[in-house]
């Protein structure tokens, strides 16, 4: 990468990759890592503490701004804003931009938990509140800490991964199962929809009926708003 281009606001497998000399770097000993995981971990978690209504947004980081579905996410977020929610992102581009700038334009809470990589800045500018984590699976855990409830639009492996963990939290009650996953746009998630109910469900028996009701798939920001409106509070935290 020339040092003389901008920095990009880019999904992370577009990013160049970083090496160091591991074995003279004391960062990289399992004895640092365990203590840095922890700190990770406690702040994390003091970060949100101050932030009681939450909605979660994922979805995918290569969409711009005249997405039909980055625009449908920056309408949500609006329409939570008005509510009084807090909008929390993982910090990028695409969705997670959409979902901050709605937000953030309204007025209403904006938060952004990013991952720190070596040469890249990737935060988004309608980011208000933000935290930095060295580690993929900590930002996760705090992605999914205390909302109230889980938006999911159209993307790739991330979104996809995201979205199954969530879904097996809830399917064994590691979360609260009250709590709703929506998944916004009837044209990417038919698909793998159906072939959950007709294979996962009906041929291989998998999964018991009811794990198919801890997702509730709609196609606009107004119909995610009135589901999130009805959402119970989280008091376990």
């Amino acid at each position: 990468m020339n040092p003389k281009e901008p920095r990009f606001n880019l999904p992370a497998s577009k990013l160049p990759s970083h090496k160091h000399d591991s074995a003279r770097d004391f960062r990289e000993s399992f004895h640092w890592r365990i203590f840095r995981i922890m700190s990770e971990f406690v702040e994390g978690f003091q970060f949100l503490f101050d932030y009681k209504k939450t909605v979660t947004f994922f979805g995918s980081a290569r969409f711009g701004e005249n997405d039909p579905w980055y625009q449908e996410a920056r309408k949500l977020s609006e329409l939570l804003a008005v509510e009084d929610f807090t909008v929390i992102t993982g910090g990028g581009p695409g969705i997670m931009e959409a979902g901050n700038r709605g937000a953030f334009e309204k007025g209403g809470e904006s938060l952004g938990l990013n991952i720190q990589l070596p040469q890249e800045q990737r935060t988004n500018p309608y980011v208000k509140h933000g935290i930095g984590f060295h580690y993929f699976f900590t930002r996760k855990v705090m992605l999914s800490y205390a909302s109230w409830a889980y938006v999911f639009f159209p993307g790739g492996f991330g979104t996809l991964d995201e979205f199954f963990e969530l879904v097996t939290l809830i399917q064994t009650r590691k979360i609260n199962p009250h709590i709703p996953i929506i998944i916004v746009g009837r044209e990417y998630w038919t698909g793998l929809l159906d072939w959950i109910d007709k294979v996962v469900l009906k041929k291989m028996l998998a999964i018991d009926k009811e794990d198919t009701g801890i997702y509730t798939l709609v196609d606009t920001a107004e119909e995610a708003l009135e589901i999130i409106k009805c959402c119970k509070q989280r008091v376990e935290f």
